[in-house]
């Protein structure tokens, strides 16, 4: 995976009781954290997960949704600059 070469994790996330959350936190050196939403080619986030993106940026947070293999590498060139 694009982000292990990186020397960073890509966790799966579970979040029994908050429906919506991206599917995988990452994390690299910095510390740099991101959530990603992992979707099939052209598939748009739902409601509950364009609200729960806004509620994490508002945070701080970067969130990514990533949908093809360019969509990660731009994740990972991003967080490692």
């Amino acid at each position: 995976m694009k982000v292990s070469e990186q020397g960073g994790l890509a966790l799966k996330l579970v979040s029994p009781g908050f429906a919506g959350v991206p599917d995988r936190l990452v994390l690299f050196k910095g510390p740099k954290i991101a959530f990603v939403e992992l979707k099939a080619p052209a598939k748009k986030l739902r409601a509950l997960q364009l609200k729960r993106r806004k509620q994490l940026e508002a945070l701080g947070f970067q969130v990514f949704k990533i949908d093809s293999y360019e969509a990660v590498d731009r994740m990972v060139g991003e967080m490692v600059r």
